[in-house]
């Protein structure tokens, strides 16, 4: 039995519903920085924004924090530009949060804002394939070519992203040892980080997203191509697969934004980074350094991050003796 859809849709003109898939959206590199690289079943989830999922190495916004070790004194930045777009999205102006890393997240609950993130995941990856069956059962090979144009594209920008995000340069390993890492975002807001020093390092160390070599910039290239050839071909569809295209684009967009929203944990190299307890408010940054410097009794860190002035060292001082 075929199905008529010459009908159905009579009078609706929806010829440019296939340049939905090239809006610049950010869901998909916003995705791409919480689970610290891509899974081969996001090839599977169209959404708009295929093309730009390389460019999310920019999520930090430019943003490098200054970062200074409590356990050791040491001051760097932390150049790990996904870490540093979720310590941006769970800081707080004068607020104090606690973030923890570890080689497992906490256990699930089974109504938490990270299992309903999966449960829309999920769905997004039904989507499409319930689309794909509905193309091929109406026999519109136009729609059907449309959406797999878009999801070769998609494997292409995994495969680079998954090449870009290998495990590289960490530092000497510490085996054992705990860390505690004070992180000064912009705004006022302020980040204690704290695990084992080698899973801090392999979170806020090294480069997370590597340079594109030329067989990566060919892949990516060849998938924006496709994107933008999808996009000029979906106007040969039906007018009931130009609507199922664009209402698949759109409400894939809509689940993976509230997806990366609803997700309280991020996932880089094996670990997990997961807010403890609430923020902690202080009226004056002065107060929280000063608590940080008794707890760990040292104050180079704090001078080395122009928390304090060498002028104020010997007062500081006092308070840790």
């Amino acid at each position: 039995m075929t199905f008529n859809t010459s009908n159905i849709m009579r009078g609706v003109s929806l010829d440019a519903a296939g340049l939905v898939a090239l809006a610049d959206l950010k869901t998909i590199t916003a995705r791409t920085a919480l689970m610290g690289t891509s899974s081969f079943l996001d090839v599977l989830f169209i959404a708009p924004g295929i093309h730009t999922q390389q460019r999310a190495s920019e999520v930090n916004g430019g943003e490098y924090p200054t970062t200074g070790a409590l356990h050791s004194g040491f001051v760097f930045r932390i150049e790990n530009q996904a870490t540093v777009s979720f310590l941006q999205s769970i800081a707080k102006t004068g607020h104090v949060t606690n973030v923890a890393v570890a080689p497992k997240p906490l256990k699930r609950r089974p109504f938490s804002k990270d299992a309903v993130a999966t449960v829309l995941y999920l769905a997004g990856l039904a989507m499409t394939i319930g689309v794909l069956f509905v193309f091929w059962y109406i026999r519109d090979w136009w729609g059907l070519g449309v959406l797999g144009m878009l999801i070769l594209a998609r494997f292409f920008n995994v495969i680079v992203t998954k090449h870009r995000t290998r495990l590289g340069w960490k530092g000497v390993s510490e085996p054992g040892l705990p860390g505690d890492l004070f992180v000064l975002l912009s705004e006022d807001r302020w980040v204690r980080m704290r695990g084992l020093i080698d899973d801090l390092k392999l979170v806020t160390g090294g480069q997370w997203m590597h340079e594109e070599t030329t067989f990566d910039s060919f892949l990516s290239s060849f998938g924006t191509l496709l994107v933008y050839a999808a996009a000029a071909v979906a106007g040969n569809a039906t007018t009931l697969g130009k609507l199922l295209l664009a209402c698949l684009l759109l409400t894939s967009a809509a689940f993976l934004g509230l997806c990366n929203t609803l997700t309280e944990t991020m996932h880089m190299y094996g670990r997990a980074l997961f807010v403890e307890g609430k923020p902690k408010a202080y009226t004056r940054r002065a107060h929280l350094v000063r608590e940080l410097i008794a707890e760990h009794h040292r104050d180079d860190w704090a001078i080395s991050m122009g928390l304090t002035v060498p002028e104020d060292k010997d007062k500081l001082r006092k308070v840790v003796h």
